[in-house]
Parts: C-alpha cells; structure tokens; sequence
C-alpha cells in the first residue's frame, strides 16, 4: 500500500496489536499514536484548510473546532459502536467498506482535477458570491465533516481488523483511543498552518529584526502554502483512494491491477540504485493515483452526467 494516510493504516495496525495485549496496553497505544499520526496529518492537513480559505480570520479557529467536535462524533458516536457491532455480526464486510471509502476519496480527488481542467464546479466556492455567510460557513463545515467520515472509517476498519479477534473492552478501548489521538493530532496540525499568518504579523510587530524578518516571510508564504497543501491534498486523495481499491480487490482474489503495481514498483527498484525505495514507493503510488483519477472520473460522469446528481459535498 502506498505511503500517506494508507502508510498511517499500516501504523495504527501495528498499534492496534500493542494495544490488544492488555487491557493496560491501551494507555500506551494512545501515545504511540501520538508520534505514528504524520502520515494522516498531511493527507487531512492538506484538505482541511480549504474549509476555511476566503473566509473572515475570526472564523477560522472556530470553524476548525467544529469540524475537530463533528470528527469526534463520526469517531465515538457513529464509527466506534458501528465497527464493534460489524465486527461481532459480520467482520468479513470490513474490507467492502474500506473499499467504498477509497471509492468515494476518489471520486473527491477526480472531482477536483475535473474542476481546475475547467469543469463545473460543484457546490459554492469563496469566488462566488455569497449571500448568506453563515449558511455558506455551515456548508463548509458539513463538507469537511462528511470528508472527514470518510477517513476516519478507514482508520477504524483497519484497526478493528487488526483487533477483531479480541474481547469487547480491548476492541472497544483501541478505537476510542486511536480515533481520539489522530483527531486532536490532525486538527492542532490544522489549526496551526490557518493561523501561521497571524503569526507572521505578530512577529512583524516585535523589535526584533529577526522575527520581523521570519513574521513577513511567514505572511508571504502562506498564501503559496495553502495552494501548495491543496494540490498535495487533491493528489494523496488519489492515491490513497486508488491504493485502498488495488488493495481491496487483491484481498477478494481479483490480482490483475495489483499485480501489474507492483511488477512496476520491482522493476523501478531494480533498475535504480540508492533511491531504488523511493522511487519504487513513487512508482506504485502513481499507478494508485492513475487507478483513483481513472475511478473516480467514472463516478463523477455517472453521477452528473447519466444520474444528473449534484454535488452535496460542498467543497471549495
């Protein structure tokens, strides 16, 4: 599996093991996921201050706590009793579901690519004139959160793969703990890059000429920052979206794209010398993305173009 949000998956696998060793074990987990979040923070990092972008700087922080308090909800109150009640009466639906998830961050990730190629865009942006700035702003939280659903139920089925065969506190323990340690880690990492220019400008206020100096390169290079996350956030949803599917369709038996990834990824790594790892790693992550933009064209034609649906999802 690719690196990003998959490569965190394989992480909170491992802590999800540690963690299933005791009871006890759980308070641990909670750190180890603490410091193995990095590569969730970049793929929803790079998303998340869309939500936010054009809108008025007060806002900003209160518009991110709410999407921390509705990701906390999709984690304790819908995913965590729903993945322990599949676990009990149907674990074999785990990697459907996982699967749907990389469905719909590809057909997010396609959706944009379609957009900046010139397509219509879907749902109200800050370059449209806005009528009613609190309805906008609640759509914005509601499309962060509906994203965010969707990258919290892949961390939680594969956490719960990991710890399915244990008793119902450990299963139970594991999930709060990871779900709750990667909100907090994503969204302080959020809320720091939206304000990374009030910071500048406080810096720009201090005798100092060096904070004067490190404040105005922190106001100049915001505004490139947040167009730089936006087109990593739109690539690591291709290829975390496209991973999870070529994943997903080796695990029900189906090994043509799958294969063809990874005999790709060998003869990179093979005819490459001290970079072979990365440059393998890059190989199938771009064949992952190639298979999510292909995927999810196809979804975004069939919805709003044969089924004429529109967009709900209101991103920006």
């Amino acid at each position: 599996m690719p690196g990003g949000l998959v490569a965190l998956l394989d992480d909170v696998s491992i802590i999800a093991r540690a963690a299933a060793a005791s009871v006890d074990d759980i308070s641990v987990a909670a750190s180890k996921a603490g410091s193995k979040t990095a590569g969730v923070v970049i793929d929803d990092a790079a998303v998340t201050p869309s939500y936010v972008t054009g809108l008025s700087p007060a806002r900003e922080l209160p518009i991110i706590w709410n999407i921390t308090k509705g990701s906390l909800k999709n984690k304790l109150i819908i995913l965590l009793p729903g993945a322990l009640l599949l676990s009990w009466l149907l674990p074999s639906a785990i990697i459907f579901i996982l699967m749907l998830g990389g469905a719909y961050l590809s057909y997010e990730g396609a959706e944009k690519v379609m957009e900046k190629l010139g397509g219509q865009k879907h749902g109200k942006t800050v370059d449209d004139k806005i009528d009613d700035p609190v309805a906008f702003e609640k759509q914005r939280i509601s499309g962060a959160i509906r994203t965010d659903l969707i990258l919290s139920a892949e961390i939680m089925a594969i956490t719960l793969n990991e710890v399915a065969s244990e008793d119902f506190i450990v299963r139970a323990g594991v999930l709060a703990v990871v779900g709750i340690g990667v909100t907090f880690a994503v969204y302080g990492a959020v809320a720091l890059i939206v304000k990374l220019d009030d910071i500048g400008l406080h810096l720009r206020e201090k005798a100092s000429a060096t904070a004067q100096a490190f404040g105005n390169f922190l106001v100049n290079s915001v505004p490139y920052l947040l167009i730089f996350l936006s087109f990593i956030g739109t690539i690591a949803m291709l290829w975390v979206g496209g991973g999870i599917i070529l994943h997903g369709t080796h695990e029900l038996g189906f090994d043509g794209l799958y294969d063809i990834a990874h005999g790709a990824e060998y003869a990179v790594k093979s005819a490459t010398g001290a970079m072979s790892g990365f440059l393998g790693w890059l190989t199938y992550a771009a064949f992952s993305a190639l298979v999510g933009l292909a995927l999810g064209f196809v979804i975004a034609i069939l919805l709003h173009k044969v089924l004429k649906v529109g967009n709900t999802h209101g991103h920006g």
